[in-house]
């Protein structure tokens, strides 16, 4: 049931009004720095390309607590199978809908209004507070968060806690945070033969049979196997292409596209070496093109992984499962200026899908949640 916390539902489905598919904001950073602004922060709106982030910092001193999240949301997809238009927020069964609902338009309006509560409950609090906020997480995210983080770096500042509003909860608010990601290797590899009519096998070298079986031993390969915080790095094929659209010629090479999800067990190099040791024992002919979408990250343990346990705990009745599962965030930049991450948000099952929702429910829970966590260590 909501209640007095009606506040973050409102300007959820403010930000949901605004069709800011990445690497578009369409105001919303600028709705929230007005309202941070009245709460007493110092905001630097950052523009980088057609990236809008906003770095907002109220205090001066130690510990640095910083809320960090996204504005940007993914395309809507067909819009004659959402059930209502997705900008436009719409309250049904006991869920709001919209696209951004769960990611992660909701956290970020219940970062605000933690944060207004918070200042208004403690206006001379200890530490500091900050936001941390991109249009480019969806996106290349090469001129959201890490543009921010260079530029914190290159005056330094750094962060003693970051709460990364990501949708980390699985079945119920709160049953899973996130305190790490594994790191994303892509490759597109090219194996060269020779083209020719298929009629005539000992003037061709077909890169598919040449290719096959190593690719058979690279994805039978085990390249770790994780440790206490990460499953076992997975080798994945998302795509192979070959042909010259004649069913008659062979052709003359084969493009495949494939994916490392690492964990901390394995390196980008090491992967790579092993990957490409392979493809020689195999005498292949090739070129590779390896892509770093993300090294893998490990939060410190420490106070705010506490804090986060005790107040999920007394507000979602629920001792948090803590994992490194899904795919990559803003995390992996993040914890270059920052020793300890949390990523805690809202049940994940609808993101990016049609008729995107999150639970009414959640906006009375994730605001006390956020509440108590800025209570505990900004006392």
């Amino acid at each position: 049931m909501i209640s007095r916390l009606t506040p973050a539902l409102e300007l959820a489905q403010e930000l949901i009004r605004r069709r800011s598919v990445t690497p578009e904001d369409a105001g919303c950073q600028e709705l929230i720095a007005a309202r941070l602004i009245a709460a007493g922060f110092r905001c630097e709106p950052v523009r980088c390309g057609a990236v809008t982030n906003l770095w907002a910092r109220r205090g001066a001193v130690r510990p640095l607590l910083c809320f960090a999240g996204h504005t940007d949301v993914v395309p809507t997809g067909p819009l004659a199978e959402w059930h209502s238009d997705p900008f436009v927020p719409t309250v049904r069964d006991g869920r709001l809908y919209g696209r951004g609902a769960a990611d992660m338009k909701s956290s970020i309006a219940a970062f605000v209004v933690a944060t207004e509560m918070f200042v208004r409950e403690r206006p001379a609090h200890a530490g500091s507070l900050a936001f941390l906020l991109t249009s480019d997480e969806e996106g290349p995210s090469v001129d959201g968060t890490v543009r921010i983080v260079e530029r914190l770096k290159a005056r330094g500042e750094t962060l003693d806690y970051c709460i990364v509003g990501e949708p980390s909860s699985a079945d119920a608010l709160g049953d899973m945070v996130r305190v790490g990601r594994r790191g994303s290797l892509s490759a597109r590899l090219t194996i060269r033969g020779v083209q020719g009519h298929v009629a005539y096998p000992e003037q061709v070298k077909n890169p598919i049979h040449l290719l096959a079986p190593a690719l058979a031993e690279i994805a039978a390969t085990t390249w770790d196997k994780g440790n206490e915080f990460f499953p076992p790095t997975s080798f994945q094929v998302s795509n192979i292409n070959a042909g010259t659209g004649a069913e008659n010629v062979v052709p003359g090479t084969a493009e495949v596209l494939c994916n490392f999800r690492f964990s901390t067990a394995s390196t980008e190099g090491s992967l790579k070496e092993r990957f490409e040791g392979i493809l020689k024992q195999h005498g292949l002919d090739y070129a590779i093109a390896w892509t770093i979408g993300g090294k893998p990250f490990l939060s410190k343990p420490g106070k705010l992984t506490e804090a986060v346990k005790q107040s999920v705990q007394a507000h979602a009745g629920i001792s948090p499962q803590l994992s490194t599962a899904g795919g990559t965030s803003d995390g992996r930049f993040l914890i270059d200026i920052c020793p300890e991450i949390i990523e805690l948000g809202p049940i994940n099952a609808s993101i990016h899908k049609l008729n995107e929702h999150i639970e009414l429910a959640a906006f009375d829970k994730l605001p006390r949640i956020y509440l108590d966590i800025l209570r505990a260590l900004l006392p």
